[in-house]
């Protein structure tokens, strides 16, 4: 079966488990772009064994990497995944009907459904994300993003929706959700933009709560039975946590603030 001129890129950081399924996923690509920060498992070797083009590059956040990314893609098509991230055959399908006939310069949305470990589809009614990830470079990119990468679309410009869903597949285990998401949530604190101290301390009360509803019902966890119950639960604690980190962060820089003045973040 013949390839569509798109040119698909990743970028990784061990992740050997999850990447063979991605990988394999994508036979009908022209090319695959890794860009990768310095695994140390498996996971360049199994890039290049399924044909990818494989680079080096160190990590400066999540917008750069991608921007990166696309800048090694030979096509003006390009779909960004994640390493953990499988296309659906019927996500296939429809990619190769679209291409029937080759679309002008655009933009899609693709819904983005999370599977829980010991799953193999998503929950019923998921309703995880739903974001920009196939795209004609004239028309949008990534942007240059330290931690919010998405991507930005000419002025005017609107995506349109592809039906079919990708799977997400995030995590290897729940220890593995726990420990991902404690990091995240410090990487999230560091990279942020220093925060008024009042408003971090009315966040972190209300967070919480705000957040598990958002998860558990706005998002349908609610239909993952305890599995649902427990990401729900987690989500809006590492969130809860991410204010925390940055309210410690804002006191520590109020230490170092010089006598008789007044730190910023209290102003």
């Amino acid at each position: 079966m013949t390839t569509l001129p798109i040119s698909v890129f990743l970028i990784t950081r061990n992740e050997e488990a999850r990447l063979p399924a991605t990988l394999a996923a994508l036979d009908w690509a022209d090319q695959i772009v890794v860009v990768d920060s310095g695994s140390t498992d498996g996971t360049v070797e199994i890039a290049r064994a399924a044909g990818a083009d494989v680079h080096h590059r160190d990590w400066t956040g999540y917008g750069p990497q991608k921007c990166h990314a696309e800048s090694l893609c030979r096509h003006d098509w390009m779909l960004n995944l994640d390493a953990d991230e499988v296309v659906t055959p019927a996500l296939e399908q429809e990619l190769r009907a679209l291409w029937q006939v080759p679309p002008a310069p655009g933009a899609w949305k693709l819904r983005i459904l999370n599977v829980y470990p010991g799953d193999t589809r998503p929950r019923p009614f998921a309703n995880d994300y739903n974001v920009v990830r196939l795209y004609h470079r004239d028309v949008g990119g990534y942007r240059d993003h330290p931690l919010f990468d998405r991507v930005d679309l000419a002025k005017g410009g609107k995506a349109e929706q592809l039906r079919a869903p990708v799977h997400h597949f995030p995590l290897i285990d729940w220890h593995h959700f726990i420990d991902k998401e404690n990091r995240y949530s410090s990487y999230q604190a560091e990279t942020a933009k220093p925060r008024r101290w009042i408003a971090l301390r009315l966040r972190l009360v209300i967070e919480m709560p705000v957040a598990f509803v958002k998860f558990y019902f706005l998002r349908r966890h609610i239909t993952g039975g305890w599995k649902g119950f427990f990401f729900a639960l987690t989500a809006a604690f590492a969130r809860t946590a991410r204010i925390a980190k940055m309210l410690e962060r804002a006191d520590a820089n109020a230490r170092k603030v010089p006598q008789g003045q007044v730190p910023a973040a209290k102003k």
